[in-house]
């Protein structure tokens, strides 16, 4: 499976990293011998002929930027460090959400600030520095902490979150997008066990795509060190867009249900569902990550696009 890193001028710090671990020729060069096979430090040191120390160092930096990762495996003389990369595409996007344009708002909705739940074990809450509350205990998604979950997993039901809308007040919606990486759930990870994912918008139905995965193997690219190599690591990057013409997920229109029929702006909030319906085919779970967690370093994104201003005065 292609890895990806996306960032925009808003990563900054993410940035700063991965451009550092660009920088230098050598580690550039380190690069191209693991893609065509894993290295342990010495081999790396012997093959560019600089100081193992050195290797060490370059190797550090790549890491951190999230471009590969090492494992201790046994060697002659105790355990040595084995690199390969878990990287892919970098892709970089020269604008900022904070101000795309005149037209556009971009919120960025942490996972844990979701205002209601339906929650059915296996479930749990995590953050960067560990478990939050008792896991598949349903009660525990009422901690208070919560606030600081990362990634959230539940078998069946939803988690709601509330977007604010004051800026559909004298403004007239044009496309409304939300994005998140997502994946099913298994007691561990299941690279076999398909899930239904549905996302809800005003309690309409948005669309459902069937994730294949409870994706694991390697590690996320962001995940904290505690969390175990047993557990789910990753998921996908999915987008909804509503305008129109229909709502659409990736690109692909999944019904003909055009942005007015949402009424986004008849509450004094955007509703936003996400879970398992109660008759889906696959009942497989969910996993919800946030910018700490799995390979995408965002939280729940919703961007609304509007009408030039020249449009509504016309109205």
């Amino acid at each position: 499976m292609i890895q990806t890193i996306k960032m925009n001028l808003d990563d900054t710090k993410h940035l700063t990293t991965v451009a550092k671990a660009f920088a230098v020729g050598i580690r550039i060069d380190i690069l191209k011998y693991l893609r065509h096979k894993d290295m342990n430090i010495n081999e790396i040191a012997e093959t560019l002929s600089i100081p193992a120390s050195s290797a060490a160092a370059h190797v550090k930096i790549l890491e951190k930027a999230g471009v590969i990762k090492t494992t201790l495996q046994p060697g002659i003389r105790g355990s040595m460090k084995m690199c390969h990369i878990v990287l892919d595409h970098i892709y970089l996007d020269v604008n900022t959400s904070n101000n795309i344009g005149q037209n556009t708002e971009v919120i960025h909705m942490p996972i844990g600030s979701y205002v209601d739940y339906k929650v059915v074990p296996t479930c749990g809450l995590a953050g960067t520095k560990g478990p939050i509350g008792e896991e598949d205990e349903p009660r525990s998604f009422y901690s208070p902490e919560r606030f600081a979950t990362k990634l959230l997993w539940f078998q069946k039901g939803y988690v709601e979150y509330r977007f604010p809308n004051h800026s559909l007040k004298n403004r007239k919606e044009k496309q409304l997008e939300i994005s998140a990486e997502l994946c099913s759930e298994d007691h561990e990870y299941n690279m076999e066990w398909p899930s239904d994912i549905t996302v809800w918008i005003n309690d309409i139905e948005a669309g459902t795509f069937i994730c294949p995965s409870d994706f694991g193997g390697r590690r996320g690219i962001l995940n904290p060190d505690w969390w175990p190599d047993k557990n789910t690591q990753y998921g996908m990057l999915k987008t909804w867009i509503i305008n129109e013409n229909g709502t659409f997920i990736d690109g692909d229109r999944i019904n003909k249900r055009s942005i007015g029929e949402y009424k986004l702006y008849e509450k004094e909030y955007i509703s936003v569902k996400i879970g398992i319906k109660e008759d889906a085919k696959n009942s497989g779970g969910i996993n919800i990550f946030g910018d700490s967690f799995g390979d995408y370093n965002q939280n729940i994104i919703m961007k609304l696009t509007f009408l030039p201003d020249d449009y509504i005065r016309c109205l």
